[in-house]
């Protein structure tokens, strides 16, 4: 990249999650992570169910559930520690600046309140000085920015299509104007189609409004088709991040490498996928060394009692990986 950096919105340090239940061990969801979110740009972040993509998405808002807990770290969004903020200052952040689209969130709507409604009650909770008339248009328009016509609003979520209960939400989400948009699996159960058009139109959102987009997917296809830069979780930790060339062009961790080749490639259709042999550690503690060891074709015996560091490959490029130094 060249040229000056886009503003910096979102600057995540050290970010650390446990999950704590009496009598059970403490598991330790999200493991010093660290990237930034510049506008205008998209940052994807990718992994195996479990890594921990969901609970990172939600601690930036704070919106852990009950046994979660934000134990180190800083989440700075415009020079402000989100982490320092009471929860009524933090309650002026979501929605307005940074706002989500839960994952299932096709399902999420109020099956008995007409869409129109719960878009208006996110703009009346969160922006209270807009008139009722005023909260009516910007629904209407809201709806017709994601391609669903203003007089659908006095529908109910039964009478959309899975789609269309998509789009729906994710104009919620916009409904107050935020900087930054995390969208947790966007287009989870929706046919292949119908994901094609979820896209297209973050995408057209991003254009149009200067949106920062954090797309949380397992999909390595949307991630090379619409992000900028990719974050690979592996059981907790940043295994690597870097430019989308970096991820998928010149991979340095081994589980960055094995993702990509258990994904289809349609410039190499001869070759076949090759599936990820045995399963994610527990993080009830985190293993001792390498999270990925026991399942790595190039592990040493140094892997499995000394955790690796973060090693910068390049600006912007960085890996978890003893390899990695060893070069």
């Amino acid at each position: 990249m060249t040229g000056t950096l886009p503003q910096a919105l979102l600057e995540v340090d050290g970010l650390t999650v446990d999950f704590e239940q009496p009598d059970l061990p403490t598991v330790r969801a999200v493991d010093r992570v660290d990237f930034v979110v510049r506008r205008g740009q998209v940052l994807g972040i990718v992994g195996e169910s479990g890594c921990g993509k969901t609970t990172l998405a939600l601690s930036l808002l704070r919106l852990l559930p009950g046994a979660g807990r934000i134990v180190g770290g800083r989440i700075v969004y415009l020079g402000d520690d989100l982490l320092d903020l009471r929860e009524e200052q933090m309650a002026a952040i979501r929605w307005r600046q940074i706002a989500i689209v839960f994952q299932g969130a096709m399902n999420a709507l109020n099956p008995v309140r007409t869409v129109g409604d719960q878009i208006a009650e996110a703009i009346h909770r969160h922006l209270p000085e807009v008139s009722g008339p005023e909260v009516e248009a910007r629904v209407g328009r809201l709806l017709d920015m994601v391609g669903i016509n203003p007089a659908r609003a006095k529908d109910y979520p039964h009478q959309y299509s899975g789609g269309m209960r998509q789009r729906a939400v994710i104009a919620m989400a916009l409904a107050c104007g935020p900087t930054i948009l995390i969208a947790d699996e966007p287009t989870t159960a929706l046919d292949v189609m119908i994901q094609a058009q979820i896209l297209r139109l973050l995408q057209e959102l991003k254009q149009s409004l200067g949106l920062a987009l954090i797309l949380v997917t397992h999909d390595l296809g949307v991630v090379a088709e619409m992000c900028d830069h990719v974050l690979v979780m592996y059981g907790g930790i940043v295994a690597e991040i870097g430019g989308v060339d970096d991820i998928f062009n010149a991979p340095r961790h081994p589980y960055t490498q094995a993702l990509l080749r258990a994904f289809p490639d349609i410039s190499r259709p001869s070759d076949r996928m090759q599936a990820i042999p045995g399963t994610p550690p527990r993080l009830d503690p985190p293993p001792p060394g390498c999270r990925f060891a026991d399942r790595c074709p190039s592990v040493m015996a140094r892997c499995r009692v000394e955790a690796p560091a973060d090693h910068l490959l390049r600006p912007g490029h960085r890996a978890r990986c003893h390899l990695v130094e060893a070069g």
